[in-house]
């Protein structure tokens, strides 16, 4: 009798628990750290003009080609048109459940998930889809469409999309409008967020049997616009639905302004930029500010038909430079990386090449309170690092570490020196005006270019390099084929290396940069072919971060790994974002911290 009471009671508390956990309040949006900026009652986001007219073109011209519109295979990787899934013109076809505001280092908020319940620690979500949410053939999405994404991504996607899978026990269909996602362990308290961002595809517009063929059919999806028109390789233009069910949502209010948007391609930045001179492209963005002096005397500037401006953002400057790919027994050894990085002359480069404008890049997040360079490591970051003896070698530790400087002659004999000792203690001989290892053999290798301003860059170190014996070649590339060697990892080197874009939120996107997992996986972002359980641990670390003290201590901690390891050698940045515009084309007065966004732009009179 006892027992059954029990079980009685039992029942009576789980039945009591769970209409509590069903009546949890919905939120509007969520954070990685904290709380959102924006209240529930927000009209639109800060950098957005609610007002912006709606009307006009705008022509965006790019380098490459393409012949694919699905933008979630392996294949598009190299291929795949613009502004199907695009961080810089916009998610023009495809969109997410919910939207990234540019705003804040990482908050969402609802877009064609209208709220969201979420279990405090992160371990479920569930999403509440909006009403009105339509597919731009009119149909309404559901949660069948939200299952039906994950399972053809895991089948026949690319990373990262393929691989979201491995983090998530079940999905289920809660209701007419609802989908939860339920986490297993592998997954940390970014995920849900990810999931989030996650587009989504229409299940009745796709087969899961010819989902990773190319395609150059114009594909249904919930976003602004649809393909009106492509000729591929060269052009591809999209025009605004005007049905477009999320046009007057906080999340979207301001956005997508232009009547049609045309992505031109060409071959090299010298007929983009010619191009541009002759009013075919309404957008020219030139990060050197030499040639921006030198080139920028063109008529259409002159007589104020076209404007240019410098924006400031909040973020840690992209990182560029010479990456190698430590998959090759070359290139295995740390000694010999850490060499190599001393041989860039960067004092050359920034006298002769930009007259003194750029800054030498350290760091990875550079000029941020998540950036390791000259700072010691906390007792946070130590404890951290204790599992992974001798992986931060100890200058890095102690925040005293600094590239070399050198006298700006092009030959500094002291740097020379201090690279060749490096190379000595790696079992490096030079004999006859070569650089040998303990075999015999040379020390070679080839680094990609893909312009002319890369070749430039890659001349200076080939100078230098070759004055300790090693023999390097530059071989320039159009830009798609050096996304396909990326993408099969079948290089020795690439300069100017995508894929590196600051962040004051680094997140699950670091595994795919520089986790082992994704090594040896065709197609990541892991270019240099990082395998460390150090960094492992890191990035899992700051994945699990609920305080942000813990969150800095293991970013930090993986910027002294990154900078120890010496995967890549890092050029220079300059800090501004300069852009050259149409005059007509208009934008809002405040500047995000993610810097200018272009979909929140607008053309007045045309």
């Amino acid at each position: 009798m006892r027992r059954t009471l029990s079980l009685l009671a039992a029942t009576a508390a789980i039945a009591f628990v769970a209409p509590l956990a069903a009546l949890a309040e919905p939120v509007h949006g969520l954070s990685m750290h904290g709380t959102p900026a924006l209240p529930a009652d927000f009209k639109s986001f800060p950098y957005a003009n609610p007002d912006a007219p709606k009307g006009g073109k705008i022509t965006y011209c790019v380098i490459g080609s393409f012949d694919n519109l699905n933008p979630f295979i392996i294949k598009s990787l190299r291929t795949t048109a613009r502004g199907m899934v695009d961080v810089i013109y916009g998610n023009l076809v495809f969109e997410s459940l919910m939207q990234r505001s540019a705003d804040e280092a990482f908050s969402i908020y609802g877009l064609t998930a209208k709220s969201v319940d979420i279990d405090p620690e992160r371990k479920w979500i569930e999403f509440n889809l909006d009403p009105d949410a339509k597919w731009s053939d009119g149909k309404e999405i559901t949660p069948d469409d939200v299952i039906f994404t994950y399972e053809v991504f895991t089948e026949k996607g690319r990373p990262p999309y393929s691989d979201r899978m491995s983090k998530i026990e079940k999905i289920e269909k809660t209701g007419d409008r609802s989908v939860r996602f339920t986490f297993n362990d592998k997954a940390d308290r970014e995920f849900p967020l990810i999931v989030a961002l996650t587009p989504i595809v229409p299940k009745h517009a796709f087969s899961k049997d010819t989902f990773d063929q190319t395609t150059l059919k114009p594909i249904i999806g919930s976003g602004p616009y649809t393909v009106a028109e492509v000729k591929p390789g060269e052009r591809i233009v999209f025009k605004r639905n005007p049905e477009y069910w999320a046009r007057d949502i906080p999340s979207k209010r301001g956005f997508d302004n232009y009547d049609q948007i045309t992505i031109e391609y060409f071959l090299n930045a010298a007929a983009q930029f010619e191009a541009f001179k002759k009013g075919l492209c309404d957008t020219f963005v030139e990060a050197d500010p030499v040639k921006r002096e030198r080139g920028f005397d063109f008529p259409a500037y002159k007589n104020g038909d076209i404007v240019a401006e410098t924006f400031k953002s909040g973020l840690p400057p992209v990182v560029t430079g010479f990456m190698f790919n430590t998959r090759l027994p070359k290139f295995a050894n740390p000694v010999v990386r850490q060499a190599l990085g001393m041989l860039y002359d960067f004092e050359w480069a920034n006298r002769n090449l930009f007259s003194g404008k750029y800054e030498r890049t350290v760091s990875y997040w550079q000029g941020t309170e998540l950036s390791a360079y000259g700072v010691p490591a906390s007792d946070k970051e130590k404890a951290l690092l204790a599992p992974f003896p001798d992986t931060v070698r100890p200058e890095v530790m102690d925040g005293t570490w600094r590239p070399p400087v050198t006298d700006g002659s092009g030959q500094d004999r002291k740097v020379l020196k201090a690279a060749f000792d490096l190379f000595k203690s790696a079992g490096y001989t030079l004999q006859g005006g070569k650089m040998l290892d303990s075999e015999a053999k040379p020390f070679a290798f080839e680094v990609l270019t893909s312009s002319e301003a890369e070749q430039r860059l890659a001349a200076i170190y080939q100078r230098t390099l070759e004055k300790l014996g090693i023999a390097v070649t530059i071989r320039a590339l159009e830009a798609d084929q050096i996304q396909s060697r990326k993408q099969a990892f079948e290089f020795d080197s690439l300069i100017g290396v995508t894929g590196f874009s600051g962040t004051l939120s680094p997140g699950i996107e670091q595994i795919g940069r520089w986790g082992s997992s994704s090594a040896q996986k065709e197609g990541s972002f892991n270019l240099a072919g990082v395998s460390s359980p150090a960094v492992d641990a890191m990035i899992d670390a700051m994945l699990k971060a609920r305080e942000k003290e813990d969150f800095v201590a293991a970013v930090r901690a993986l910027d002294r790994l990154l900078i120890s390891g010496s995967y890549m050698v890092p050029m220079q940045h300059n800090s501004e974002q300069w852009i050259a515009f149409a005059k007509r084309l208009k934008h809002p007065e405040k500047t995000p911290i993610f810097g200018y966004q272009l979909p929140v732009w607008w053309s007045q009179g045309g």
